[in-house]
């Protein structure tokens, strides 16, 4: 199966990498990822992720972890932290970095036996639920990992921004899926992964959905776009 993500870290690493991920869209124009940016260092990150970051507490568990570095920098706090990712290329690469615990599995059946205080989904981990309709399952399976008064930190942007007008109005289709649904796809050098669904939600709503799952919002700590880290207690 084709891992552009996994093989751009696991590239960088034996510096044969090329500059670029390339993310298309089923909306918007293709983006490029420079590489070095999945490895940026603590000083280096924006200033809510670092806020997230120093809010982290107890065992902590990062999900899609990638190259390591929110772990990393959790490690070098003295942080008991687990690193979670799907790609094996990414896993093995995070312990060439030296991240003491790594998991390779699916966020949506891992299970551990010892419960976490803190599960982070920076660099718009909610995103991981795919679609409004799997957020429920996504924030229950995230509460199941959690200990009682457990926090969950997490990322998202509301980019209804993105389908403005000129004339300030909104161009959406109001009986189809929620405009926050988007379809993805990563290259890298000759490999072309698989479409994926990804899911950027407003604050407003997410707040909503994580009441109904027995979450309760803490902080909200926002961006310099519409891009926001926010803070949910499970009760």
């Amino acid at each position: 199966m084709a891992d552009p993500l996994g093989t751009a870290v696991s590239d960088y690493l034996s510096h044969t990498h090329s500059s670029f991920i390339e993310v298309e869209s089923n909306l918007f124009e293709n983006e490029e990822i420079p590489v070095e940016y999945l490895f940026r260092s603590f000083e280096w990150m924006p200033v809510k992720e670092q806020r997230a970051l120093s809010l982290a507490q107890g065992r902590i568990l990062d999900v899609g972890a990638g190259s390591g570095i929110h772990t990393l920098a959790l490690q070098q706090l003295n942080k008991d932290v687990v690193a979670l990712d799907l790609s094996e290329k990414c896993c093995d690469a995070m312990k060439k970095r030296g991240v003491m615990q790594v998991v390779h599995h699916d966020f949506f059946t891992y299970t551990d036996t010892e419960k976490f205080d803190t599960i982070l989904l920076l660099m718009n981990g909610f995103g991981i639920a795919g679609t409004l309709d799997h957020l429920d399952e996504f924030l229950k399976q995230c509460k199941s990992l959690l200990k009682p008064g457990g926090m969950i930190i997490g990322e998202s942007a509301d980019i209804l921004y993105m389908f403005e007008e000129e004339d300030g109005s909104v161009n959406i289709d109001l009986n189809g899926s929620y405009y926050g649904e988007m379809q993805y796809r990563m290259s890298y050098k000759d490999q072309t992964g698989d479409w994926f669904p990804w899911l950027y939600i407003s604050s407003d709503l997410l707040s909503d959905y994580a009441e109904k799952a027995g979450l309760q919002v803490t902080d909200l700590i926002e961006g310099t776009d519409s891009d926001y880290i926010i803070c949910l207690k499970s009760n």
